[in-house]
């Protein structure tokens, strides 16, 4: 059997996409999967081997660049700090009493927590905001 350089950039495609999807962690085998797969439409085209290798490295390597400036331009918030994770995040209580440590216990949703001041400054009561949650412990500022 005597297979076209477009079966081998589709080969190539398709161990790539499914060596990310065995490691899961990011994009950048994606981007390079799109790269064979524009050498594999360049052959299908009847292109010569020479500008296949160009647009593979031209698209694979322009994806890879632009995936990593993306992801420096939109850095991940962690989780426990992200609203779109845990939707206490933004929301408000009451503080009766801070301890010495700057930390308190609180209720909020109907059950006591342990809550950390991490303001500016000390302490006081009244209200705060919970902008990040560790574990059973909340992280607050002040409104």
């Amino acid at each position: 059997m005597d297979w076209s350089l477009a079966t081998w950039w589709w080969v190539i495609c398709g161990g790539l996409v499914m060596a990310e999807l065995a490691s899961g962690t990011t994009f950048y085998l994606l981007m390079l999967a799109l790269g064979a797969a524009a050498a594999a439409l360049t052959a299908h085209l009847g292109g010569p081997f020479w500008s296949q290798l160009v647009i593979a490295a031209l698209v694979g390597g322009g994806a890879v660049t632009w995936w990593h400036r993306r992801q420096l331009r939109h850095p991940r918030t962690p989780a426990n700090q992200n609203p779109n994770v845990n939707l206490d995040i933004g929301q408000s209580l009451d503080v009766a009493q801070w301890r010495a440590d700057g930390t308190a216990e609180v209720r909020y949703r109907g059950a006591a927590w342990q809550a950390r001041f991490i303001g500016t400054g000390q302490p006081h009561e009244g209200r705060h905001v919970i902008r990040a949650v560790e574990g059973t412990c909340l992280l607050l500022e002040p409104a």
